[in-house]
């Protein structure tokens, strides 16, 4: 029924802010940015290793996120990566902060968390 996930769609308290984050320090490639007049929003999308796509949207004076990470709805993304280490080392060379490296006690692999500008945790996982 479902071929695969199409987007994740993420909406941010900063604009600026978050696209620089994922557009220069995550490294995302920008693919379509438009402004919306009637909803004061923009949107971005972007390509995430030429398959999937985020979609970063801003709208004045969004909520705050409920609770870190355990309110009902998305938990968090997760990003396929070939060496957590390595990515966790430009991470932090490009001033984000990330949690220690854990092994999934399941699959033996990988993985680690950072968050985004607005807390918005993400995942890691070696593939």
């Amino acid at each position: 029924m479902f071929n695969r996930i199409h987007h994740v769609a993420i909406i941010c308290s900063d604009y600026a802010r978050s696209k620089r984050f994922y557009v220069d320090i995550l490294g995302f490639k920008v693919v379509r940015e438009v402004y919306r007049e009637e909803r004061k929003s923009f949107k971005l999308d972007l390509q995430v290793a030429g398959d999937y796509q985020i979609e970063l949207f801003s709208f004045p004076n969004p909520p705050a996120r409920v609770s870190s990470p355990e309110a009902c709805g998305l938990r968090h993304i997760a990003f396929e990566v070939e060496d957590v280490e390595r990515i966790c080392k430009m991470l932090r060379a490009r001033g984000v902060e990330v949690e220690p490296i854990r092994v999934d006690e399941f699959t033996h692999k990988a993985f680690t968390f950072f968050r985004d500008p607005d807390a918005l945790p993400i995942e890691i996982y070696e593939r």
